[in-house]
Parts: C-alpha cells; sequence; structure tokens
C-alpha cells in the first residue's frame, strides 16, 4: 500500500514512487506460501477449493487473465476461475479507464490470492475511480456475491472523524450463502499501510470488522525453508484516533481504540516476490516480470488463508467465518504456537515480535521503538501496562497450526465491533479531517538497496487510495526450490 498521505479526508492520492531494482530477483510467490507452511495443509489439500477471493481493486486492467496464465505457467499452477467486474456487478466496458499503478496493484492482488489458494474461485471487483463511494460500492458488490468468503483491500485512507459511518461496509449482509452453497460469513481483510507507525493507523485497517496486516522481512534459508523474520521498518500500523477497541483485543492493549495491524505477512521489498504484469502505457503494452513488496502483498495472502480455512470448515459441515464475530476473535484467541515470533526491526528497539500481554512477550516498555531511518515501524503502548505491536500485530501464519484451529467451530462473539447486518445506506459525504488524508493509489514499495525508504513525489489526482508498490523489472522467475501448493 503506497501511503503518501496527503489529501482531503478518504480521498487519497496517487503518489508514484521512483522505479528502483533489486539486487536479486526476489522470492517466488510459492516459495513464499511454503514457507509458512500453506502448501502442506492435508486436511484440505491447502488449494481453498469452493470458495471465492473477492479482491477490490480500482479501474481496469485489461490484461489480467492473460497476466495470471503467463504467471501461472511459470509456476506451474492451475487457471483458476477469474471473473471481473464492475463495481456494480456487471461487464466491464471495453472503454473502461486504466492505470499504470492500479494494474501493478491487481496483478499483484489476483496473483498472490491464487499462489496461496490456488483452488479458489477469484472474482475482481474494478471500482470505476480510487474514491472512497467507487471503492466501497465495489466492496458492497463482493459482500453480497454468493460464494464470496474474503474480501481483500491492498488500499487504504488516511483516518477521518466520519470513518466509523462506513463500517458496516465490512459486514456480512444478512442471508449470505458463502463457500459450497453453504450460508456464511464474510471476512475482510486490508493492508496496514507502508509508511511505518509513525504515520498512524490508516483506514479501512482501523475498522474493527477488517482484519489489518502488516509486513516483515521474511528470511529463509539457501533451500528455500522459513529461517526468520524481523518486523519491515516501514509497516504501517498504530491505534485508531476513531474507532473504538474490539473486545477481542482486550488481552494485548486497553487504549479504548483498536490497534493495527491485527497480523503480518512478508512484505519487506528486498524480501519482495515477482509477479508478471502487463503495464498499459499511451506508447502501447508489454508484460514484464517486476519484484513487489509492500503491506499490499499481505491482504490478498490472508485472503487466501481465509479461503483454504473455510474449505476446510464446508468439508467438517461448518459455514464460513464473519470477520469480526468469528476470524478476529478467533485468532487472538490462538495459541502462540500458531504464529511465527516477528523480531523487531532492529535488536536496539526493545520490545519483540507479537503482541505483548498474553503472548509471551513482555509489554512494551516505552512509547515507541523506531526503525533506523526514524520513520520505521513501532509498537506504542497505552497509557496502561499492556501494549499492542503496532508493526506486524500477533506475528505471520504457521499455516497448519493456524488452519487447524480456525477449521476447529467457531461460536460468533458478539460486542466485538461487528456482525451482519443489511446492506448500508450509500456512504456520507467526507468531511475535512483535522490529520492528514490519504495516500498514493497503490499498495507496493519499491525496493531499496541500503535501508533506506525513497520515494518521489508524483503527479497528484484528487480521489485515489494508498496502495504500496516496491518494482524492479526483471525476467522470468527463476524456481526457487519451489513445489506447488497442490502438492
Amino acid at each position: 500500500m503506497r501511503n503518501r498521505r496527503r489529501g482531503l479526508c478518504l480521498r487519497p492520492q496517487i503518489d508514484p514512487l521512483d522505479e528502483r531494482c533489486l539486487l536479486s530477483a526476489g522470492l517466488s510467490l510459492t516459495q513464499v506460501a511454503a514457507a509458512y507452511g500453506l502448501n502442506a495443509i492435508g486436511k484440505v489439500n491447502g488449494t481453498g477449493s469452493g470458495e471465492t477471493i473477492a479482491l477490490i481493486e480500482a479501474y481496469n486492467d485489461p490484461t489480467i487473465a492473460s497476466d495470471l496464465h503467463t504467471f501461472d505457467q511459470a509456476y506451474n499452477l492451475p487457471d483458476p476461475n477469474l471473473t471481473v467486474v464492475n463495481q456494480s456487478g456487471g461487464a466491464v466496458s471495453a472503454t473502461a479507464q486504466t492505470n499504470t499503478g492500479w494494474a501493478e496493484e491487481e496483478s499483484l492482488d489476483v496473483e498472490t490470492a491464487h499462489a496461496v489458494a490456488p483452488g479458489a474461485n477469484l472474482l475482481v471487483v474494478e471500482a470505476n475511480s480510487q474514491n472512497i463511494q467507487d471503492l466501497l460500492a465495489a466492496v458492497n458488490t463482493a459482500r453480497n456475491t454468493p460464494g464470496v468468503v474474503a474480501v481483500s483491500m491492498s488500499w487504504g485512507f488516511g483516518e477521518t472523524p466520519n470513518e466509523t459511518s462506513y463500517d458496516s461496509y465490512f459486514t456480512t449482509p444478512a442471508g449470505h450463502i458463502g463457500g459450497n452453497g453453504l450460508p456464511g460469513g464474510v471476512t475482510f481483510i486490508a493492508s496496514s499501510g507502508d509508511n511505518g507507525s509513525l504515520a498512524g493507523a490508516s483506514y479501512p485497517a482501523a475498522s474493527p470488522n477488517v482484519l489489518s496486516v502488516g509486513g516483515t522481512t521474511l528470511l529463509l534459508s539457501s533451500s528455500g525453508a522459513y529461517q526468520s523474520e524481523s518486523a519491515w521498518i516501514d509497516s504501517g500500523g498504530g491505534y485508531s484516533k476513531y474507532e473504538p477497541e474490539p473486545s477481542y483485543q482486550a488481552k494485548v492493549q486497553s487504549t479504548g481504540y483498536k490497534a493495527t495491524p491485527d497480523v503480518a505477512f512478508d512484505g519487506d521489498p528486498n524480501t519482495g516476490v515477482q509477479i508478471y504484469v502487463t503495464l498499459p502505457t499511451r506508447y502501447g503494452s508489454q508484460g514484464s516480470w517486476i519484484t513487489v513488496g509492500g503491506t499490499s502483498l499481505g491482504s490478498p495472502a490472508w485472503a487466501g488463508i481465509i479461503a483454504i480455512t473455510d474449505q476446510g470448515r464446508a468439508l467438517a459441515g461448518e459455514p464460513s467465518l464473519d470477520g469480526s464475530t468469528q476470524t478476529l476473535p478467533a485468532l487472538y484467541a490462538a495459541p502462540t504456537s500458531d504464529f511465527h515470533t516477528v523480531a523487531p526491526a532492529s535488536s536496539s528497539f526493545g520490545g519483540g515480535g507479537g503482541f505483548g500481554y498474553g503472548y509471551g512477550y513482555s509489554a512494551f516498555g516505552s512509547s515507541s521503538w523506531f526503525g533506523g531511518s526514524g520513520l520505521g515501524a513501532s509498537a506504542t503502548t497505552s497509557s496502561s501496562s499492556t501494549g499492542a505491536n503496532t508493526a506486524t500485530g500477533l506475528g505471520t501464519p504457521i499455516g497448519p497450526a493456524l488452519v487447524s484451529t480456525l477449521t476447529t467451530p467457531v461460536t460468533p462473539v458478539t460486542g466485538s465491533g461487528g456482525g451482519t447486518t443489511p446492506t448500508p445506506a450509500p456512504p456520507p459525504t467526507p468531511t475535512p479531517p483535522t490529520n492528514r488524508g490519504g495516500g498514493g493509489s497503490g499498495h507496493h514499495h519499491r525496493p531499496t538497496h541500503k535501508g533506506s525508504s525513497t520515494t518521489k513525489a508524483g503527479k497528484t489526482h484528487a480521489a485515489a487510495p494508498a496502495r504500496t508498490r516496491h518494482v524492479a523489472q526483471g525476467s522470468a522467475p527463476k524456481k526457487l526450490s519451489t513445489r506447488s501448493l497442490r502438492d
């Protein structure tokens, strides 16, 4: 999620970043999925079969199907059931507006979700523009589509006082049919942002109804096995200024406001992944392999985890999870053995990976800890002795253990800041905030080579959300000791 946050209220702006090349070819998405154990979930065969993942994008990417096919051929993945609709659920017009940054975001989102859950159906809902009304219209279409169990949003806005009026968009509609034709819920997932915790929480990640995903620096062995993780210095997060603290966070903090992120995934562009994308330009289009990172990677990846989980629940005759009343409470109640411990961005920062109280780590004793540039991920304490990790939340998934926990029958929890509601009324007109506005149009930062994050102010548009992109042009991906998620 590219979070150069400027502009009015919930109206983010595009802020292109410099093209920066990685020194290495990057990781493969199948390799990252395998490192987290997401290809070793025998209970459901790790595919998400029968479930539908919805991905909310802006503008039209006319080559998404062909780009995904190229990606699948390179990694020996099956072509999925891919459906692309406009924000109202209809056919996308041949004259629909395109956008280079959003085309890149769409490829990242679709290919990530597919690599993690290769058997899941994919529904891409393309908003007419990047303003909040259009994006929420796309969310509304996605959540009302039968079969959808996870909605991924790799974009965000700076917080504003009226944001709570949008929270009902991130709830399961009454009577919703989840995967495999069973009545069930929807889990909503959003990237936490890429400007570090000093920038504060972003929306919709700050909503108590949304699973917020931060970023890490993932280190693998020469054979591709999981080795260790630390907080990515630019992983966004913080305590919301306006969203109330959900009851499911009672163990980890007591500020009265929601802490973000809830969980994490690989996000550092220097440990980023390869995707295939064709970028529309006025000079024609040409496809290429690029290496990307950012918290945009985590949102569709966690959507894939939810699809795998809900597949297992369907096999057991259980409905798909409702995000705010089941998924989030279950994650916070899960044992620490379901998550990888994520170290701070530097050993000098204090604290530890995951949440402090109740999760095997000491509470953070200082008001904040920062990355080397002063703009990195921080874990801010509350006024009490309980502080949440506002860089990586509970940590990153240990696939088999976590899915096993989530496939256990989960009773909906009331009072978690969410629930099932009818289709909401159209959102109100945003009011000017007293704080900063939204960020760029995408969610993937360009990679850096010396531990810093360099950005360049670009042409801005008044109605764009924050995405996060890190890109390097490259050749076809190398097979880095990967195996198919179908194994």
